[in-house]
C-alpha cells in the first residue's frame, strides 16, 4: 500500500460513505477505508455521513474519532441514498478535495482494489467499479439489468453497471456536473454516469469484487426498489428532455 500512496501528500483525498441502520458493519468499514485515506495522508479524510439511522450508527462513529484521526462523522435528517450522497459530495467539493471517492457502509467492496482506481487517477475524468459476478441476490441484479437497458432506451447510452457504489472523481468534473442533479434525486451516481458519459468524458471502468452484505439488513426491500425504478424512468425521461433542450442551446 505505501508504495501506491507514496507520492501522493501533494493531494487529497475525501471518501464519502452515507450511512443509514448500519451499527453492525460500521465499525470495521470505517476503519478498513480509513487505513486509505491515512496512507494517501495529507488533508485527505474519510466522511461518513449518518442519514438520520434509527440505530447506533452514528453514537459508533463519534467513539471511533479517537481511534481514526481522519475520521470525520456527519449527521443529518434521513432523504434517502441519492440525497446523502449529493450531501457528502458537496461537502468534500467545500472543504477542497482534490479528488473524491465514493463507495457504501454496508462492507460490501475492498478497499484493497482502490490502489489501481487511485493509480490512474490522473489519466481519466472518473474511474467507476463495475461489479463482476456480484453477490448481494437476484433481485438487485434485476435491478441493474433493468437499469441498463433503460439508459440505453432512454439516453442512447451503452453502460453494464451505472450505479456502482466505487467511484473516483477529479473535483473539477464533479463539480462541473453536480449542478445538473436534482437534490433529492434517488439514483444519483446514475444520472451522474449518465451526464459524463453523455458528455463524452473520459471515464473508465474497472471491475472490482462485490461481496454479500457483511451484516445487518438491508432497508430497500425488492418492493421499494420497483417503486424508486418506476420513478426514477420518469425522472430520467424529464431530465433527457432538458438535456436535449440544452444540446440545442449550446449547438
Amino acid at each position: 500500500m505505501t508504495d501506491v500512496y507514496s507520492a501522493s501528500t501533494e493531494e487529497s483525498l475525501y471518501i464519502i460513505i452515507p450511512a443509514y441502520n448500519e451499527e453492525m458493519n460500521i465499525d470495521s468499514v470505517a476503519r478498513e477505508w480509513h487505513s486509505i485515506v491515512e496512507a494517501v495522508g495529507g488533508g485527505s479524510r474519510l466522511v461518513i455521513i449518518n442519514d438520520g439511522s434509527k440505530d447506533h450508527t452514528y453514537e459508533k462513529l463519534l467513539e471511533l474519532q479517537s481511534a481514526l484521526p481522519y475520521l470525520v462523522p456527519l449527521t443529518k435528517p434521513n432523504g434517502g441514498h441519492g440525497a446523502t450522497l449529493l450531501y457528502g459530495y458537496q461537502y468534500a467539493l467545500d472543504q477542497g478535495a482534490d479528488y473524491i471517492f465514493q463507495t457504501d457502509s454496508d462492507g460490501q467492496t475492498l478497499p484493497s482494489e482502490f490502489g489501481a482506481f487511485w493509480e490512474a487517477r490522473a489519466k481519466h475524468a472518473a474511474i467507476i467499479g463495475s461489479r463482476n459476478h456480484r453477490q448481494d441476490g437476484w433481485s438487485r441484479i434485476l435491478v441493474t439489468k433493468v437499469l441498463k437497458v433503460s439508459l440505453r432506451v432512454i439516453f442512447g447510452i451503452r453502460v453494464t453497471d451505472a450505479n456502482t457504489p466505487y467511484r473516483l472523481l477529479r473535483r473539477d468534473v464533479l463539480a462541473k456536473y453536480m449542478p445538473q442533479i436534482p437534490a433529492k434525486f434517488n439514483l444519483s451516481n446514475v444520472l451522474l454516469t449518465v451526464l459524463l458519459l453523455d458528455a463524452h468524458e473520459d471515464v473508465l471502468f474497472l471491475p472490482i469484487t462485490f461481496r454479500p452484505r457483511q451484516g445487518g439488513k438491508n432497508s430497500i426491500n425488492f418492493r421499494r426498489i420497483v417503486r424508486i425504478g418506476r420513478q426514477a424512468i420518469k425522472d430520467f425521461r424529464q431530465i433527457r428532455k432538458s438535456m436535449r433542450a440544452s444540446h440545442k442551446i449550446e449547438s
